[in-house]
Parts: C-alpha cells; structure tokens; sequence
C-alpha cells in the first residue's frame, strides 16, 4: 500500500475578505444544478431534493457523495443498474491549489475515476460551499454540449 505524506492544514487560500478560511468538516448538499455552456440554461440534475454530504479531514482526505430525488430500491438488475445514475460517491487525498480542490481519487462508485484526480473550483462564504466542476461534455446529457455542475453546500460540522 503506497503511503502519502500528511497533507499540511488543508486551508483555503484568503478570499475577498482577507480571511484565510478552512474548508474542513461536514459539508450537506442544498443544491446540484447542471448549466449548459451554450445557453446558460440551468437545471436540476438529479431532481429537485437531492441529498448528499461530502467531508473534508484534517489529514486530507475528502468523501464525497450525493444522491438524486426520489430513489427508490431496485429488485430487478435494471432498477438497480439505474439507481447508478442518481450517485456520486467518492473519496481520495484532496489538496488545496488556489481555489481549487484536487483529489487523488482512490475509491469510487465509478471505476473509471480510481486512480484521476478530480478537480473542482470552491468558493467559501461563511458557512456555504459552492462548487463548480470544469466545462466538458457530460455523457448524461451530451446533446447539450459543454456544461458544469454548480454544487452547493452549508457546513454542518466543523
């Protein structure tokens, strides 16, 4: 098993205000929303009340994952299979570049992603996270182009 060497305090880099604030602790999903690069136009990606925490480490570590509206069990393989489009889970080492986060992804729900890193922008407003992924074409909706989710989160633990 590879060793990483501790991630120094894992802090966000001073803000508009000055302050330097942290991003560690429990972090609950409020919103999720996809925008299309083209258009602007913006939309619920996985309903209109998905839930989700992620969690930032003192040691450097981030576990994130998120879960669409109105999920229900699946019995059957197709239900189930399913019930992986309205997921994102994840967890790996993170470390703070300016306003970005990057995790070295080591365990997710998505096997392609082990072994990435995952890069996202973040921006602090007291107790609110926001998030933005980078502009790409995203498989679920490809037919619109480029887009980014837009991710936000009130912290709920320090």
């Amino acid at each position: 098993m590879t060793s990483h060497p501790p991630v120094s305090a894992p802090h966000a880099a001073p803000r508009g205000d000055g302050d330097a604030a942290t991003i560690t602790g429990t972090w609950r999903l409020v919103s999720y929303e996809v925008e299309v690069r083209t258009s602007g136009r913006r939309f619920p990606a996985m309903g209109a009340h998905p839930t989700g925490y992620t969690i930032f480490s003192l040691e450097g570590r981030v576990w994130f994952m998120l879960t669409g509206d109105g999920r229900v069990p699946g019995d059957s393989d197709a239900e189930m299979a399913r019930l992986l489009e309205t997921l994102i889970a994840y967890t790996g080492r993170y470390r703070i570049e300016g306003d970005d986060w990057v995790t070295e992804v080591d365990v997710a729900w998505n096997p392609a992603w082990v072994g990435t890193e995952q890069r996202r922008q973040f921006t602090l407003d007291g107790d609110r996270l926001a998030v933005l992924t980078p502009w790409r074409v995203m498989p679920n909706w490809a037919d619109e182009g480029e887009s980014r989710s837009i991710i936000s989160f009130e912290r709920v633990e320090r």
